[in-house]
């Protein structure tokens, strides 16, 4: 049983990454900026899952199991990406490059008006849905399959579809949307346009992308139960980052607006004269004092 799939130039790749982030916390730490312990972990649970999908199993069997291939996708775009944008999360998203390469990408306002666009949620939405359903086209799906260097771009495109879905929720740049509640609704429109596509692959009568895995059994599996296999966890995901985000978004929702009602309390209470707490009966505002009556002139 094949467990690995040594690529140089993915390993390479991998090691590039880790070694940027790792120097992006030394600079950080010798200007006294620290990083939190759960970004770190984050950062290295999303390399890990980028390592497993590239790597391991999902890409040594994604040429010979459909289940596996969707996995591969799975674990590269919609489980990793989230946990490598928490990871980059300011103040170290503005060190993760040498200061030479951000500077260069600063330069194009070109480029950062696209980025600025792209990350946009009307339109990362959108582009995350046709790159997904894209690449699922028998044509491209197939193609990528025999060939390394459509593969390798099939990759790039799921990964940078999904930080792109990502990054208006989770906010590297900390400059953050209002509200939280906007972004149940957004998730669950992503997660609800992947869960039909998963649904076609299990209720569909034929057998899918048969001219790539055949119509027979593979590695001991059925070629139907492969292929509702591969939906059935596209289905499964989706559910349970509907489920994860939901919880969340209400839960952080509910704590902004107990942090915003918090102050109203001591304010009105330092409000209140001290008698009217020690006497119940007694009346909100004092009585104004009456000024003692004055002898007129003409009694004098």
């Amino acid at each position: 049983m094949q467990l690995v799939s040594l690529d140089p130039v993915l390993v390479v790749l991998l090691l590039l990454a880790s070694g940027l982030y790792v120097r992006a916390l030394r600079v950080l730490r010798r200007r006294r900026l620290s990083v939190p312990v759960w970004q770190q972990v984050a950062w290295w649970i999303g390399v890990g899952l980028l390592t497993v999908a590239l790597l391991g199993p999902p890409d040594a069997y994604d040429d010979r199991l459909l289940s596996a291939h969707m996995a591969q996708h799975l674990l590269l775009g919609d489980v990793a990406a989230p946990f490598l944008l928490l990871g980059m999360r300011t103040p170290l998203l503005l060190f993760y490059l040498p200061r030479p390469t951000l500077v260069l990408l600063a330069r194009r306002r070109w480029l950062r008006r696209v980025f600025a666009r792209l990350r946009q949620p009307l339109v990362a939405l959108p582009v995350y849905v046709v790159v997904v359903y894209g690449w699922h086209v028998s044509t491209l799906f197939e193609g990528a399959l025999r060939h390394p260097l459509l593969h390798a771009l099939e990759h790039e495109c799921f990964l940078a579809a999904n930080l792109l879905l990502w990054w208006p929720v989770i906010e590297p740049q900390r400059r953050r949307m209002g509200g939280q509640l906007w972004k149940i609704g957004y998730i669950f429109a992503a997660r609800m346009s992947t869960m039909f596509l998963g649904m076609m692959f299990v209720f569909a009568r034929g057998v899918i992308y048969a001219d790539v895995y055949g119509r027979g059994a593979r590695e001991g599996i059925g070629a139907y139960a492969d292929q509702r296999s591969a939906g059935g966890m596209m289905m499964t995901l989706d559910i349970v980052m509907m489920a994860v985000t939901m919880s969340w978004f209400f839960w952080l929702a509910s704590r902004e607006h107990d942090a915003t009602g918090a102050p109203i309390a001591p304010a009105a209470a330092a409000r209140q004269p001290t008698h009217a707490a020690a006497r119940p009966d007694a009346p909100t505002h004092a009585p104004a004092p009456v000024d003692p009556p004055t002898r007129s002139r003409a009694a004098i």
